[in-house]
């Protein structure tokens, strides 16, 4: 069959489709689907003739990404993505003063734009989902559109985003960019997610052995359950719309809200895998879009293998920051090697077992102090010297790192609850807890670090009672996306590398930027004038580097006069204090 006859067939077929019913449009898609992959050049094809333009790409692109055995439902949310993406399109999106509960000043202004809550039922049921703006600071012909940011998560805001036109790595990008941010649904006001009494969760002081009992591994199991039950009764049936297919698609509905033909889309860490899920669905309207931090989208990774691959880069990320602090005993005096410096941190365990600082600060809330460290190395100062003067008597700094704060309870609980409801409800988990204790009770020998309170976060995923999906397959061939690019730091636990290699080998035509022997999560903030440029050079000029580049890694935290390198980094912790990523 010659290649413009696919393409026009293709065409022809994907948008009589669109008019159907929801069984007629899978079947029809299917048998267009049979015809195009007859032949290797079917893609080029569509891309060479426009021949899946708009609608007809959203619906086939769907339907390619769906797992076999959800077809069916997966045809009818593209087409309900189309149906919501026209409404949106046509109604934009009103911005004015934002509301004080977002903590944003002026110029910032703020609107909603409306989502289904289930994309096979379009005209169902809606969520709003509240966004952010600044507009481009730059002349009108210097303007190139609108750029989206999430932060990660699940379970972070990105509402804060706009605030970066004013860290000086990002003026000239907020001037050529509007800069958007938004909460993804279940965040912040954003049919905001609950799975418990924000006081009980935030209890404290808390346990957190390395290797635990039996019977601490009863009441964890207990917890979860209840935890679990908690989440399926706050959301009900609405719980099995949390996850990452419906945030990419969000993302599709907020760029036809927003004007844009093409999106423009940074996300970091998990804003790197709905972003991926974005450019597998809707690849004609994929503008630049930059992946920071990557999540290993795998399938077979999703979810659990990377929490187990995360304690694991947890543990060396943890030997940075002790091998640092030794480093620097002149001004901390926990050690002159990391073996010194572990002792010393057992010490301050011990301590905080034996009477909680404050009465707050016990072995879980300093373990989550601690794991700060282990995302961004410009807390090793603050954390280091926390230590040291609980060593030397003094509680105070370690109780302002650690305590819980009652005015973020609530904030917090909402940043769990979405993260668990995304990721319970993304993948298949090990339903059998004999699973997570062989595989975790392993782990824990050489990574005792963070292993088993990784274990007690995400354990409601065993007990889930809301419908869970098989990930869609991330994946897109050449010539079907402009140049795309990944940035990665070498060392980062959050994230582990290996991800981001993953991602680049899926995405066709990607570039991979590596920041060499570095660790901190989340590279394009400004701490690398390096990686700075090459985002600069891409989001301004569409240039990308060479299909794989390196940077030198930023300059370590100074422990005398300490100051933030990564200023968006910094923006996310003060807007987002219970988010995990």
């Amino acid at each position: 069959m010659a290649v413009r006859r696919i393409g026009v067939i293709a065409a022809d077929t994907a948008h009589g489709c669109l008019s159907g019913s929801a069984a007629l449009l899978t079947l029809c898609l299917r048998i267009t689907l049979r015809s195009v992959r007859t032949e290797g050049n079917a893609m080029r094809a569509v891309a060479k003739y426009g021949a899946l333009a708009t609608l007809g790409s959203v619906v086939l692109s769907a339907l390619v990404a769906a797992p076999a055995d959800g077809a069916d439902a997966t045809a009818g949310a593209a087409r309900g993505v189309v149906r919501a993406a026209q409404r949106a399109a046509a109604t934009g999106i009103t911005f004015g003063a934002c509301p004080k509960a977002e903590r944003l000043p002026a110029p910032i202004v703020c609107g909603t734009v409306e989502v289904p809550l289930d994309y096979a039922e379009p005209d169902g049921r809606t969520i709003s989902l509240t966004v952010s703006r600044v507009p481009a600071s730059g002349s009108p012909e210097r303007r190139q559109g609108a750029l989206v940011f999430n932060p990660g998560g699940p379970g972070a805001s990105g509402m804060y985003f706009p605030m970066a036109a004013e860290v000086p790595h990002w003026k000239r990008i907020a001037e050529a960019y509007d800069l958007i941010g938004y909460a993804p649904r279940g965040v912040g006001r954003s049919a905001p997610l609950s799975c418990e009494n924000p006081a009980d969760f935030g209890k404290a002081p808390t346990q957190s052995p390395v290797h635990p009992s039996e019977s601490y591994k009863r009441e964890r199991i207990a917890e979860a359950k209840a935890y679990a039950r908690g989440c399926a009764r706050g959301a009900g049936s609405a719980l099995a719309h949390y996850n990452s297919l419906n945030n990419a698609r969000d993302l599709e509905v907020l760029r036809a809200a927003l004007g844009e033909q093409k999106l423009t889309f940074m996300g970091a860490s998990y804003g790197t895998y709905f972003g991926a899920l974005y450019a597998t669905l809707f690849p004609s309207h994929v503008g630049r879009m930059v992946f920071d931090s990557a999540v290993n989208p795998d399938p077979e990774q999703v979810w659990y293998r990377n929490n187990l691959d995360q304690s694991a880069a947890f543990e060396r990320r943890w030997d940075d920051f002790r091998t640092w602090v030794a480093k620097h005993d002149a001004t901390y005096h926990l050690g002159t090697d990391a073996e010194a410096v572990r002792r010393s941190y057992e010490k301050v365990r011990a301590g905080v077992a034996h009477k909680p600082a404050g009465g707050k600060v016990g072995p879980g809330q300093l373990q989550a102090a601690m794991l700060g460290a282990g995302y961004y190395d410009d807390y090793w100062p603050s954390r280091a010297s926390a230590l040291s003067a609980y060593l030397k008597g003094n509680q105070q700094p370690l109780i302002a790192q650690a305590a819980p704060r009652p005015a973020g309870a609530a904030e917090s609980e909402n940043a769990n609850a979405v993260y668990t409801a995304v990721e319970c409800g993304d993948a298949p988990w090990p339903t059998d807890f004999a699973v997570w204790d062989r595989d975790n009770t392993a782990l824990a020998r050489h990574a005792p670090f963070e292993t088993w309170d990784n274990v007690w976060t995400n354990l409601p995923c065993a007990y889930w009672t809301a419908p869970r999906q098989r990930p869609a397959e991330v994946r897109t061939r050449p010539g079907q996306l402009p140049p795309t690019l990944i940035l990665a730091a070498e060392r980062d636990a959050a994230t582990p590398y290996e991800g981001a290699v993953e991602l680049h080998e899926r995405l066709a035509g990607s570039a991979l930027v590596t920041e060499r022997d570095a660790g901190t999560h989340g590279v394009s903030g400004g701490g690398n004038a390096c990686v700075t440029a090459l985002v600069e050079d891409y989001l301004l000029h569409g240039r990308t580097p060479a299909r794989r580049a390196e940077c030198a890694p930023h300059a370590e935290p100074d422990p005398v006069s300490p100051e933030p390198a990564n200023r968006l980094a910094e923006l996310h912790r003060r807007h987002n204090p219970g988010a995990r990523f």
